[in-house]
Protein backbone atom coordinates (compact mmCIF):
# COMPACT_ATOMS: atom_id res chain seq x y z
CA UNK A 1 0.00 0.00 0.00
CA UNK A 2 1.70 3.13 -0.96
CA UNK A 3 2.17 6.60 0.56
CA UNK A 4 1.76 9.21 -2.58
CA UNK A 5 1.56 12.25 -0.47
CA UNK A 6 1.18 14.17 2.17
CA UNK A 7 1.20 17.72 3.52
CA UNK A 8 0.41 19.82 6.68
CA UNK A 9 -0.22 23.58 8.38
CA UNK A 10 1.75 25.01 10.12
CA UNK A 11 2.54 23.61 13.84
CA UNK A 12 1.77 26.87 16.12
CA UNK A 13 1.38 26.89 19.46
CA UNK A 14 -1.99 26.83 20.92
CA UNK A 15 -3.44 30.62 21.54
CA UNK A 16 -1.14 32.37 18.94
CA UNK A 17 -1.67 32.68 15.45
CA UNK A 18 -4.02 30.27 14.82
CA UNK A 19 -6.38 30.57 17.91
CA UNK A 20 -9.03 31.79 15.80
CA UNK A 21 -9.42 28.40 13.49
CA UNK A 22 -11.16 25.32 14.60
CA UNK A 23 -10.11 22.02 14.32
CA UNK A 24 -12.01 21.66 11.06
CA UNK A 25 -10.51 24.81 9.57
CA UNK A 26 -6.91 23.33 9.84
CA UNK A 27 -7.99 19.63 8.61
CA UNK A 28 -9.98 21.51 5.87
CA UNK A 29 -6.91 23.27 4.67
CA UNK A 30 -4.67 20.13 5.07
CA UNK A 31 -6.86 18.28 2.76
CA UNK A 32 -7.26 21.16 0.18
CA UNK A 33 -3.83 22.13 -0.28
CA UNK A 34 -3.22 18.08 -0.43
CA UNK A 35 -5.75 17.85 -3.72
CA UNK A 36 -3.57 20.58 -4.87
CA UNK A 37 -0.15 19.95 -4.73
CA UNK A 38 -0.71 16.16 -5.45
CA UNK A 39 -3.77 17.55 -8.45
CA UNK A 40 -5.61 15.11 -7.48
CA UNK A 41 -8.86 13.88 -9.21
CA UNK A 42 -10.98 13.93 -6.13
CA UNK A 43 -13.51 11.43 -8.28
CA UNK A 44 -11.20 8.90 -7.09
CA UNK A 45 -11.55 9.32 -3.44
CA UNK A 46 -13.03 6.14 -2.07
CA UNK A 47 -13.16 7.15 1.59
CA UNK A 48 -12.08 9.66 3.90
CA UNK A 49 -10.12 9.10 7.73
CA UNK A 50 -9.51 11.79 10.43
CA UNK A 51 -7.96 11.42 13.74
CA UNK A 52 -9.01 14.24 16.40
CA UNK A 53 -8.74 13.87 20.22
CA UNK A 54 -10.66 16.64 21.62
CA UNK A 55 -14.24 16.88 19.10
CA UNK A 56 -16.34 20.07 19.01
CA UNK A 57 -19.61 18.87 20.03
CA UNK A 58 -21.06 20.90 17.18
CA UNK A 59 -18.95 19.37 14.48
CA UNK A 60 -18.24 15.81 15.72
CA UNK A 61 -17.01 14.13 12.97
CA UNK A 62 -14.40 15.78 11.67
CA UNK A 63 -13.63 13.94 8.79
CA UNK A 64 -16.87 14.09 7.43
CA UNK A 65 -16.55 17.80 7.32
CA UNK A 66 -13.60 17.60 5.15
CA UNK A 67 -15.13 15.38 2.73
CA UNK A 68 -18.01 18.05 2.17
CA UNK A 69 -15.20 20.55 1.00
CA UNK A 70 -16.03 21.83 -2.50
CA UNK A 71 -13.08 20.15 -4.31
CA UNK A 72 -15.04 16.53 -3.38
CA UNK A 73 -17.73 14.83 -4.32
CA UNK A 74 -20.54 14.25 -1.91
CA UNK A 75 -20.36 11.02 -1.23
CA UNK A 76 -17.11 10.20 0.04
CA UNK A 77 -17.87 8.41 3.43
CA UNK A 78 -16.26 9.49 6.02
CA UNK A 79 -15.64 8.39 9.60
CA UNK A 80 -13.26 10.44 12.76
CA UNK A 81 -10.81 8.67 14.56
CA UNK A 82 -10.07 8.99 18.49
CA UNK A 83 -6.75 6.52 19.57
CA UNK A 84 -5.21 9.84 21.31
CA UNK A 85 -2.20 10.87 20.07
CA UNK A 86 -2.09 7.92 17.47
CA UNK A 87 -5.20 8.95 16.27
CA UNK A 88 -3.92 10.16 12.79
CA UNK A 89 -1.67 6.60 12.89
CA UNK A 90 -5.07 4.97 13.09
CA UNK A 91 -6.92 6.51 10.42
CA UNK A 92 -3.65 6.04 8.10
CA UNK A 93 -3.99 2.34 9.47
CA UNK A 94 -8.08 2.01 8.87
CA UNK A 95 -7.21 3.46 4.74
CA UNK A 96 -4.43 1.20 4.35
CA UNK A 97 -6.54 -1.60 5.88
CA UNK A 98 -9.25 -0.90 3.22
CA UNK A 99 -7.33 -0.55 0.46
CA UNK A 100 -5.22 -3.84 1.73
CA UNK A 101 -8.75 -5.58 1.77
CA UNK A 102 -9.71 -4.49 -1.92
CA UNK A 103 -12.28 -2.31 -0.13
CA UNK A 104 -11.38 1.05 -1.33
CA UNK A 105 -8.06 1.69 -3.77
CA UNK A 106 -8.02 5.84 -2.92
CA UNK A 107 -8.24 6.78 1.17
CA UNK A 108 -7.05 10.38 2.11
CA UNK A 109 -6.28 10.01 6.36
CA UNK A 110 -4.93 12.74 8.41
CA UNK A 111 -6.24 14.31 11.46
CA UNK A 112 -6.49 18.16 13.67
CA UNK A 113 -6.61 19.74 16.37
CA UNK A 114 -7.35 23.00 17.78
CA UNK A 115 -6.36 23.56 21.12
CA UNK A 116 -7.32 26.44 21.24
CA UNK A 117 -10.34 25.83 20.86
CA UNK A 118 -11.40 23.54 23.14
CA UNK A 119 -15.17 22.78 24.39
CA UNK A 120 -16.01 23.95 27.86
CA UNK A 121 -18.71 21.99 29.69
CA UNK A 122 -20.93 23.14 32.58
CA UNK A 123 -21.20 20.72 35.41
CA UNK A 124 -23.68 18.02 35.43
CA UNK A 125 -25.89 19.94 37.66
CA UNK A 126 -26.43 22.93 35.87
CA UNK A 127 -26.82 20.82 32.29
CA UNK A 128 -29.30 18.55 33.69
CA UNK A 129 -31.24 22.09 34.90
CA UNK A 130 -31.21 23.32 31.34
CA UNK A 131 -32.39 20.19 29.99
CA UNK A 132 -35.37 20.57 32.35
CA UNK A 133 -35.78 23.90 31.91
CA UNK A 134 -36.26 22.76 28.02
CA UNK A 135 -38.89 20.86 29.05
CA UNK A 136 -40.99 22.77 31.61
CA UNK A 137 -44.60 23.98 30.42
CA UNK A 138 -44.99 26.76 32.56
CA UNK A 139 -43.47 29.86 33.71
CA UNK A 140 -43.53 28.75 37.81
CA UNK A 141 -42.08 25.54 36.38
CA UNK A 142 -38.96 27.40 34.88
CA UNK A 143 -38.87 29.60 38.28
CA UNK A 144 -38.51 26.93 40.40
CA UNK A 145 -35.96 25.06 38.23
CA UNK A 146 -34.12 28.68 37.95
CA UNK A 147 -34.22 28.95 41.67
CA UNK A 148 -31.99 26.01 42.30
CA UNK A 149 -28.95 27.01 40.04
CA UNK A 150 -26.02 27.45 42.62
CA UNK A 151 -22.73 29.96 41.57
CA UNK A 152 -20.93 26.27 42.12
CA UNK A 153 -22.88 25.18 39.16
CA UNK A 154 -21.77 28.04 36.64
CA UNK A 155 -17.86 26.85 37.12
CA UNK A 156 -16.82 25.80 33.47
CA UNK A 157 -15.58 22.03 33.30
CA UNK A 158 -12.51 22.04 30.69
CA UNK A 159 -11.13 18.87 29.43
CA UNK A 160 -8.46 17.62 31.26
CA UNK A 161 -4.89 16.06 29.84
CA UNK A 162 -5.07 13.58 32.26
CA UNK A 163 -5.68 9.67 32.86
CA UNK A 164 -9.71 8.73 33.70
CA UNK A 165 -8.60 5.74 35.72
CA UNK A 166 -5.68 6.72 37.40
CA UNK A 167 -6.25 10.80 37.59
CA UNK A 168 -2.25 11.07 36.15
CA UNK A 169 -1.57 13.65 34.21
CA UNK A 170 0.59 13.12 30.74
CA UNK A 171 3.32 15.64 32.85
CA UNK A 172 3.09 13.57 36.17
CA UNK A 173 3.39 10.47 33.89
CA UNK A 174 6.35 11.44 32.68
CA UNK A 175 7.57 12.34 35.52
CA UNK A 176 7.34 8.84 36.85
CA UNK A 177 8.94 7.65 34.08
CA UNK A 178 11.76 9.97 34.43
CA UNK A 179 11.99 8.83 38.27
CA UNK A 180 11.48 4.93 37.68
CA UNK A 181 14.34 4.82 34.53
CA UNK A 182 17.02 7.29 36.32
CA UNK A 183 16.26 9.66 33.09
CA UNK A 184 18.30 12.82 34.38
CA UNK A 185 17.08 16.23 33.87
CA UNK A 186 20.36 16.87 31.88
CA UNK A 187 19.95 14.49 29.58
CA UNK A 188 16.09 15.30 28.70
CA UNK A 189 17.10 19.24 28.46
CA UNK A 190 20.25 18.09 25.89
CA UNK A 191 17.25 15.59 24.00
CA UNK A 192 15.39 18.66 23.85
CA UNK A 193 17.86 20.91 22.46
CA UNK A 194 18.90 18.30 19.71
CA UNK A 195 14.79 18.71 18.95
CA UNK A 196 15.17 22.06 18.36
CA UNK A 197 18.54 22.37 16.74
CA UNK A 198 17.57 19.57 14.09
CA UNK A 199 13.59 21.38 13.56
CA UNK A 200 15.79 24.76 12.75
CA UNK A 201 18.17 23.10 10.50
CA UNK A 202 14.97 21.68 8.55
CA UNK A 203 13.54 24.62 8.10
CA UNK A 204 16.29 26.65 6.94
CA UNK A 205 17.11 24.29 4.74
CA UNK A 206 13.83 23.77 3.62
CA UNK A 207 12.58 20.17 3.85
CA UNK A 208 10.42 20.85 6.67
CA UNK A 209 9.02 24.10 4.75
CA UNK A 210 7.87 21.78 2.19
CA UNK A 211 5.67 20.09 3.58
CA UNK A 212 4.15 22.72 5.04
CA UNK A 213 1.06 24.46 3.30
CA UNK A 214 0.83 28.43 4.11
CA UNK A 215 -2.22 29.16 6.38
CA UNK A 216 -3.96 32.92 6.14
CA UNK A 217 -5.21 34.33 9.19
CA UNK A 218 -6.35 37.74 10.12
CA UNK A 219 -2.48 39.20 10.78
CA UNK A 220 -1.27 37.81 7.41
CA UNK A 221 0.26 34.52 5.94
CA UNK A 222 1.75 31.93 8.36
CA UNK A 223 4.41 30.22 6.80
CA UNK A 224 6.06 28.21 10.01
CA UNK A 225 5.98 26.29 12.56
CA UNK A 226 6.14 28.76 15.45
CA UNK A 227 7.85 26.59 18.34
CA UNK A 228 11.21 25.97 16.70
CA UNK A 229 13.73 27.91 19.35
CA UNK A 230 17.28 28.98 17.05
CA UNK A 231 18.48 30.45 20.43
CA UNK A 232 17.53 27.18 22.84
CA UNK A 233 20.76 26.63 24.76
CA UNK A 234 21.43 24.44 27.55
CA UNK A 235 21.77 27.31 30.24
CA UNK A 236 18.40 28.08 28.89
CA UNK A 237 16.82 25.13 29.21
CA UNK A 238 18.20 24.28 32.62
CA UNK A 239 16.87 27.53 33.95
CA UNK A 240 13.19 26.45 32.96
CA UNK A 241 11.32 25.02 36.78
CA UNK A 242 9.66 21.49 37.03
CA UNK A 243 5.85 21.93 36.53
CA UNK A 244 4.77 18.72 37.64
CA UNK A 245 6.98 17.99 40.51
CA UNK A 246 8.00 21.56 41.40
CA UNK A 247 10.52 20.13 44.43
CA UNK A 248 12.37 16.74 43.07
CA UNK A 249 10.80 17.21 39.01
CA UNK A 250 12.66 17.11 35.81
CA UNK A 251 9.86 17.61 33.61
CA UNK A 252 9.79 21.61 31.94
CA UNK A 253 8.33 23.37 29.73
CA UNK A 254 11.32 23.17 27.91
CA UNK A 255 11.97 19.16 27.74
CA UNK A 256 7.96 18.21 27.06
CA UNK A 257 5.94 19.09 23.53
CA UNK A 258 3.64 22.15 23.97
CA UNK A 259 -0.09 22.50 23.09
CA UNK A 260 -0.71 23.14 19.79
CA UNK A 261 -2.53 23.45 16.73
CA UNK A 262 -2.55 22.11 13.25
CA UNK A 263 -4.08 19.55 10.50
CA UNK A 264 -2.25 17.13 8.55
CA UNK A 265 -3.22 15.07 5.17
CA UNK A 266 -2.10 11.97 3.57
CA UNK A 267 -2.77 10.46 0.10
CA UNK A 268 -3.29 6.33 0.00
CA UNK A 269 -3.33 4.22 -2.82
CA UNK A 270 -3.14 1.10 -3.90
CA UNK A 271 0.34 0.67 -6.00
CA UNK A 272 -1.14 -0.48 -8.90
CA UNK A 273 -3.58 2.02 -8.92
CA UNK A 274 -1.13 4.90 -7.86
CA UNK A 275 0.82 4.23 -10.96
CA UNK A 276 -2.17 3.91 -13.18
CA UNK A 277 -2.84 7.63 -12.43
CA UNK A 278 0.62 8.90 -12.86
CA UNK A 279 1.93 8.96 -9.24
CA UNK A 280 5.24 7.38 -8.02
CA UNK A 281 4.58 6.54 -3.89
CA UNK A 282 7.07 8.40 -1.73
CA UNK A 283 6.93 5.02 0.33
CA UNK A 284 5.38 2.12 1.29
CA UNK A 285 3.41 0.64 4.51
CA UNK A 286 5.31 -2.70 5.61
CA UNK A 287 3.70 -3.36 8.74
CA UNK A 288 2.35 -1.61 11.92
CA UNK A 289 1.40 -2.56 15.15
CA UNK A 290 -0.06 -1.40 18.32
CA UNK A 291 0.20 -2.54 21.86
CA UNK A 292 -1.69 -1.89 25.24
CA UNK A 293 -0.39 -1.93 29.30
CA UNK A 294 -1.93 -0.72 32.18
CA UNK A 295 -2.16 2.93 32.44
CA UNK A 296 -1.27 2.53 36.06
CA UNK A 297 2.38 1.58 35.42
CA UNK A 298 4.21 3.68 33.07
CA UNK A 299 1.86 5.40 31.02
CA UNK A 300 3.87 6.37 27.94
CA UNK A 301 5.78 2.90 27.49
CA UNK A 302 3.75 1.90 24.66
CA UNK A 303 5.98 1.98 21.96
CA UNK A 304 8.87 -0.13 23.72
CA UNK A 305 5.77 -2.98 23.15
CA UNK A 306 4.59 -2.23 19.68
CA UNK A 307 8.29 -1.05 18.15
CA UNK A 308 9.00 -5.15 18.57
CA UNK A 309 5.81 -6.69 17.12
CA UNK A 310 5.78 -3.88 14.13
CA UNK A 311 9.48 -5.43 13.33
CA UNK A 312 8.88 -8.63 13.55
CA UNK A 313 6.40 -8.08 11.27
CA UNK A 314 7.65 -7.08 8.69
CA UNK A 315 10.25 -9.46 8.89
CA UNK A 316 13.25 -6.74 9.94
CA UNK A 317 15.30 -6.35 12.78
CA UNK A 318 16.15 -3.06 14.45
CA UNK A 319 19.52 -2.96 12.46
CA UNK A 320 17.88 -3.03 9.07
CA UNK A 321 15.87 0.69 10.13
CA UNK A 322 17.64 3.41 8.07
CA UNK A 323 15.78 5.92 9.69
CA UNK A 324 13.33 6.79 13.10
CA UNK A 325 10.71 8.91 13.99
CA UNK A 326 9.57 8.56 17.67
CA UNK A 327 6.80 11.07 18.76
CA UNK A 328 8.24 13.50 21.26
CA UNK A 329 5.52 13.91 24.01
CA UNK A 330 8.06 14.33 26.34
CA UNK A 331 11.88 14.11 26.83
CA UNK A 332 11.41 11.50 29.38
CA UNK A 333 9.18 9.66 27.68
CA UNK A 334 11.28 9.15 24.80
CA UNK A 335 14.74 8.56 26.52
CA UNK A 336 12.73 5.60 28.97
CA UNK A 337 11.40 3.85 25.84
CA UNK A 338 14.99 4.06 24.04
CA UNK A 339 16.51 2.67 27.38
CA UNK A 340 13.45 0.18 26.91
CA UNK A 341 14.83 -0.29 23.34
CA UNK A 342 18.11 -1.33 24.39
CA UNK A 343 17.59 -3.10 27.63
CA UNK A 344 17.90 -7.18 27.95
CA UNK A 345 16.27 -7.42 30.88
CA UNK A 346 13.30 -5.39 29.89
CA UNK A 347 13.27 -8.01 26.46
CA UNK A 348 13.61 -10.99 28.50
CA UNK A 349 11.16 -10.11 31.34
CA UNK A 350 8.36 -8.25 29.39
CA UNK A 351 8.72 -9.15 25.60
CA UNK A 352 9.52 -12.47 26.10
CA UNK A 353 12.79 -11.92 23.67
CA UNK A 354 16.54 -13.24 24.46
CA UNK A 355 17.75 -10.44 23.66
CA UNK A 356 17.67 -6.51 23.86
CA UNK A 357 15.12 -5.08 20.83
CA UNK A 358 18.17 -2.88 19.51
CA UNK A 359 20.66 -0.28 20.34
CA UNK A 360 19.99 3.69 19.31
CA UNK A 361 21.63 5.14 16.51
CA UNK A 362 21.44 8.52 17.16
CA UNK A 363 22.36 9.89 13.48
CA UNK A 364 18.95 8.24 12.31
CA UNK A 365 16.62 9.23 15.45
CA UNK A 366 14.31 12.69 14.57
CA UNK A 367 17.05 14.03 12.06
CA UNK A 368 14.36 17.16 11.55
CA UNK A 369 13.68 17.16 15.24
CA UNK A 370 10.32 16.62 16.49
CA UNK A 371 7.15 17.19 19.04
CA UNK A 372 9.28 18.78 21.63
CA UNK A 373 9.95 21.51 18.99
CA UNK A 374 7.63 20.92 16.03
CA UNK A 375 4.52 21.04 18.10
CA UNK A 376 2.04 18.53 19.17
CA UNK A 377 -1.73 18.69 17.65
CA UNK A 378 -2.93 15.63 19.21
CA UNK A 379 -4.98 14.67 16.49
CA UNK A 380 -2.46 15.56 13.12
CA UNK A 381 0.50 14.74 14.92
CA UNK A 382 1.08 10.83 13.54
CA UNK A 383 0.42 12.26 10.23
CA UNK A 384 2.78 14.93 10.48
CA UNK A 385 5.09 12.20 11.17
CA UNK A 386 4.28 9.61 8.56
CA UNK A 387 4.69 12.54 5.89
CA UNK A 388 8.15 13.70 7.05
CA UNK A 389 9.81 10.31 7.74
CA UNK A 390 8.58 9.58 3.78
CA UNK A 391 9.68 12.27 2.92
CA UNK A 392 13.00 12.18 4.35
CA UNK A 393 13.40 8.26 3.29
CA UNK A 394 13.21 9.34 -0.59
CA UNK A 395 15.68 12.41 -0.26
CA UNK A 396 18.27 9.21 1.43
CA UNK A 397 17.20 6.75 -0.26
CA UNK A 398 16.47 4.60 2.67
CA UNK A 399 14.79 1.10 2.48
CA UNK A 400 13.80 1.08 6.14
CA UNK A 401 12.08 3.37 8.34
CA UNK A 402 10.30 3.19 11.61
CA UNK A 403 7.60 5.44 13.38
CA UNK A 404 6.65 5.24 17.10
CA UNK A 405 4.02 7.30 19.23
CA UNK A 406 2.94 7.10 22.99
CA UNK A 407 -0.58 7.54 23.31
CA UNK A 408 -2.95 8.51 26.14
CA UNK A 409 -4.10 5.07 27.90
CA UNK A 410 -1.16 3.14 27.93
CA UNK A 411 -1.08 2.90 24.17
CA UNK A 412 1.78 2.23 21.71
CA UNK A 413 1.61 2.41 17.86
CA UNK A 414 4.53 1.59 15.52
CA UNK A 415 4.50 1.07 11.69
CA UNK A 416 7.50 0.07 9.36
CA UNK A 417 7.97 2.09 5.76
CA UNK A 418 9.75 0.82 3.10
CA UNK A 419 11.10 2.24 0.06
CA UNK A 420 11.68 -0.60 -2.98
Amino acid sequence: MAIVAGCRTPFCKSGTVLKDLSGVDLARHAAAELVHRAELNTDIVDEMYFGQVVASPLMPNLAREVSLLPQFPKHIPAASINRACASSNAAIVQGHNQITLGYANVVMAGGAESLSDIPILHSRRFSETLVALSKAKTVGARVGLLSRIRPRDLVPVAPAIAEPSTGESMGQSAEKMAKLNGIRREDQDKFALRSHTNAHAGTEDGRLMSEIAPIAVRSGVVKRDNGVRSDSTLEKMASLRPVFDRKHGSVTAGNASPLTDGGAAVLLMGEDVARANGYEPIAFIRSYAEAALDPGEQLLQGPAFAVPKALDRAGITWKDLDLIEMHEAFAAQVLSNIQAFESKKFAQERLGRSEAVGEMNWDILNVMGGSISIGHPFGATGARITTTLANEMRRRNAQFGLISVCAAGGMGFAMVLERS
